[in-house]
């Protein structure tokens, strides 16, 4: 067995950073964890959470063995775009998803604009 398998087989959460609504949905459709150092992976953002508290928990996604995707609201990911296109790495996979107050936009999707770029668009 290869050593990038071996690396791949043990990311098997999801994490979700966003609003109250998606992250309990997501809670209830059974993603929430805790590990043995007592980190979730999951963080709910509301009006009052300091930016630095999203950037701290994306880098601490993302750099987190466990996690194979980060879903992350895209409004919330607008507050933290710099990082979220500075992430190029294939694990863990960022992707934007809508909320339920905040529409989809495919034109603000990093991973839409890589693709773009690849096929140059």
């Amino acid at each position: 067995m290869s050593g990038g398998t071996s690396l791949q087989k043990d990311r098997n959460l999801i994490a979700v950073i966003g609003d109250e609504d998606s992250v309990t949905g997501l809670l209830l459709a059974g993603i929430g964890h805790t590990n043995q150092q007592q980190k979730k992976n999951f963080l709910v953002v509301d009006a009052k959470t300091a930016l630095s508290t999203i950037e701290t928990a994306f880098q601490e996604f993302t750099s987190r063995k466990d996690i194979a995707i980060i879903l992350i609201n895209q409004h919330v990911a607008e507050d933290i775009r710099e990082l979220i296109d500075g992430h190029n790495q294939a694990f863990p996979t960022v992707l934007e998803i809508p909320s339920k107050d905040h529409p989809y936009d495919p034109e603000k999707d990093s991973v839409l604009k890589r693709v773009r770029r690849l096929f140059g668009e």
